[in-house]
C-alpha cells in the first residue's frame, strides 16, 4: 500500500508540473560553420540543426568577434527545416569569432543557448 501510494503521489506531481520531467536542452548536431572552421569571409552563411524542432520566431543568432561584442544578430530565415536555424548575410573581416545562438524548442518552448569558435580569412 505505501508503494501504490508513493506512487500516485509522483505521477501527481508529474500532472501539477506539465513539461518539468521531460524537459532538456536541445544539442547541435551540425553546423556551418563547423566548430573551429576557417571560412572564406566574403559572404557568411550559418546554420544549426538541432535534436528537435526549433520556433524559428523565438530564436537568434549572433556573431560575437573575440572581445565577445555582438557584430551581428540574425533572425533566422521561418521556412528553414523544422529541427535548423539558418541565416545569412554579408561577409566578416578577418579575425576570430563565436557564433551565438539561443534557441526555444518545441513544442515545449525550453531556451537552450551556446556558442560555436570559427574564424574568417579574407
Amino acid at each position: 500500500m505505501r508503494m501504490r501510494c508513493a506512487l500516485l503521489a509522483a505521477c501527481a506531481g508529474l500532472v501539477l508540473v506539465p513539461g518539468a520531467a521531460f524537459a532538456r536542452q536541445m544539442q547541435v548536431v551540425d553546423s556551418r560553420p563547423h566548430a573551429m572552421e576557417v571560412i572564406d569571409g566574403n559572404h557568411a552563411q550559418f546554420s544549426l540543426r538541432f535534436d528537435g524542432p526549433v520556433d524559428h520566431r523565438q530564436s537568434i543568432i549572433q556573431v560575437l568577434d573575440d572581445k565577445g561584442v555582438a557584430v551581428r544578430t540574425m533572425h533566422p530565415l521561418l521556412d528553414s527545416a523544422p529541427d535548423v536555424l539558418f541565416a545569412s548575410g554579408p561577409g566578416l573581416p578577418a579575425g576570430s569569432y563565436q557564433l551565438k545562438y539561443v534557441v526555444r524548442s518545441l513544442p515545449d518552448g525550453d531556451i537552450t543557448s551556446g556558442s560555436l569558435p570559427f574564424s574568417v580569412k579574407n
